[in-house]
């Protein structure tokens, strides 16, 4: 999830052009690419040849030493050394240490803070999002904006951070006061996935931290320089300030790490973005779309085009299933299939590249079986279905029609460019469709009928938590809660009320008078 605004793509026009995994002489090719020459500016996030995975006040780490790849040729960036077990226990108890500090600053002198990591972020916005770009695959302007949502969700907190707090209700007492008040929770645990390694937990860290919590942060193995990247700049700032860079802590790793930072009840909110064996499942995320037969069709194929094919389709909000009405079916896939013919494929540091590549090998051979499940299925292959020609983790973005709508491979999420389409007769049958997955992140309509918008949005309607019309299901903002039901996972990050997760919440009566009135009248006497 990105915004694109003007001022984003004014701002990277502005900047100089860095260096890319295509423009380089062949005998640079059996090295780091942090050690050639075209990467200098990886130096300038604080990155060398091998980069510690543990912050915790100071840096450290004695796991495994991995090499992160760039996805577009396969070629290795740099190494990072991981967490162990015991290295994740002391970053947990210090991290605990310091959120006493913490949170005993006032909420708008954190919002400072937050303040100053915005801006921190902003400054390095080029050469963090080119990083992104590098380590995670996704096309330039992508990578720049991610940066972007973790900047403005820091504005966001630090405004929140002014108004958080609960209400002063009228008690039926005399001379009493009845509050709300809200409270840190202590330890917030951030588990991030690959396909957003800054944005998501920028949503946990700007609201958590103006709440008054630490954090504690896993990213994804395969985006660990990112991680490391962004936490060096958090902990710039925070040791500017003469506050324990703790408060932020880092613990690089693997699935050991995340079953760790699961089963501690010493983290007291944990964030999960992804699927990771961490005490339970969370199940991936499979999203929807209709066109009901009056769709204006100019904007239904551009949306579907961007929701399907957008970061390669590895967006949690990625659309993967498209019902269409019996009477535009055919004319909306002709379309569709020729937009697909027109995207552009490509070095995701091209600035007319719309299309990158999958993010690993492993992703690869996922696509693979899951373009042959829906032939088994006995789906239709209209557009793509194969892997690219070219260097990289290159596949085909593909269109896949004829299978019913309760196949097995149409419920099943492989973080792929892998559109589902569909015909449907009437509104009660595709609602119905739409419901019947046990996922709910995120879903869209298209129609002018008034009534059937509100139909979609009331409780007979879509049962996702991101319920959207005549607009793409991925690309939301900020300001509003993001989430989804059932087994796509309970709670909200982001925008609206969803500061409240990061806090506990007392009701207090205050008895300011000498009388002891009871409640509801009760004579105790």
């Amino acid at each position: 999830m990105w915004r694109a605004s003007g001022q984003l793509f004014v701002h990277v026009a502005r900047k100089r052009i860095l260096s890319g995994p295509w423009d380089r002489p062949a005998a640079f090719m059996s090295t780091l690419l942090i050690n050639q020459p075209q990467y200098a500016w990886l130096k300038e996030l604080g990155l060398r040849e091998e980069n510690e995975g543990v912050y915790n006040g100071s840096w450290g780490g004695r796991g495994e030493v991995i090499t992160t790849y760039c996805p577009a040729n396969n070629e290795p960036i740099a190494r990072v050394r991981q967490a162990v077990p015991a290295a994740y226990e002391k970053s947990m108890k210090i991290s605990r240490q310091h959120w006493i500090i913490w949170n005993k600053i006032p909420a708008p002198k954190r919002g400072e803070i937050v303040r100053q990591i915005g801006d921190a972020l902003r400054e390095k916005i080029q050469v963090l999002g080119s990083l992104v770009s590098l380590e995670m695959g996704k096309i330039l302007v992508e990578g720049v904006g991610e940066v972007q949502e973790y900047v403005d969700i820091c504005d966001y907190a630090v405004g929140l951070s002014r108004m958080i707090g609960g209400p002063i209700l009228p008690s039926e007492r005399p001379g009493h006061a009845l509050i709300e008040q809200w409270n840190p929770v202590g330890l917030v645990g951030i588990i991030t996935a690959f396909n957003f390694p800054v944005a998501v937990y920028g949503w946990n860290n700007a609201i958590a931290m103006i709440c008054g919590n630490a954090c504690l942060w896993k990213g994804a193995p395969t985006t660990s320089l990112i991680s490391v990247a962004v936490t060096k700049i958090i902990a710039k700032v925070l040791e500017d300030n003469k506050l324990p860079g703790a408060i932020c802590s880092l613990t690089c790793g693997g699935a050991d790490i995340g079953t760790a930072m699961a089963k501690d009840e010493q983290v007291n909110l944990l964030s999960f973005t992804g699927s990771t064996q961490v005490g339970k499942q969370v199940a991936l995320m499979v999203q929807e779309r209709f066109a009901f037969e009056d769709a204006d069709l100019s904007l239904v194929v551009p949306s579907a085009l961007f929701a399907a094919v957008g970061t390669a389709g590895q967006r949690c909000t990625t659309a993967r299933r498209l019902f269409l009405h019996e009477s535009i079916h055919d004319e909306v896939v002709n379309r569709l299939t020729k937009a697909y013919a027109q995207i552009r494929v490509g070095n995701p540091w091209d600035a007319n590249v719309l299309y990158g590549p999958l993010h690993t090998k492993q992703a690869v051979s996922m696509f693979l079986g899951a373009v042959e499940e829906a032939k088994k299925e006995g789906g239709t292959v209209v557009y793509g279905g194969k892997v690219m020609d070219r260097p990289g983790n290159y596949v085909e973005p593909t269109i896949v029609t004829g299978l019913d709508h309760s196949a097995s491979i149409v419920h099943t999420e492989t973080f792929a460019p892998i559109l589902y389409v569909f015909k449907f007769k009437n509104e009660d049958e595709v609602f119905a469709w739409n419901n019947e997955v046990k996922q709910g992140l995120s879903s869209s309509i298209f129609t002018k009928d008034l009534g059937r918008i509100f139909r979609w949005l009331g409780p007979k309607g879509s049962d996702c938590g991101i319920v959207n019309v005549n607009i793409p299901t991925s690309g939301a903002e900020i300001g509003g809660a993001f989430g989804g039901e059932k087994h796509t996972g309970g709670g909200r990050e982001s925008g609206s009320d969803a500061w409240k997760q990061y806090m506990r919440r007392s009701t207090c009566t205050i008895n300011y008078s000498k009388d002891l009135p009871l409640a509801q009248g009760i004579k105790f006497q």
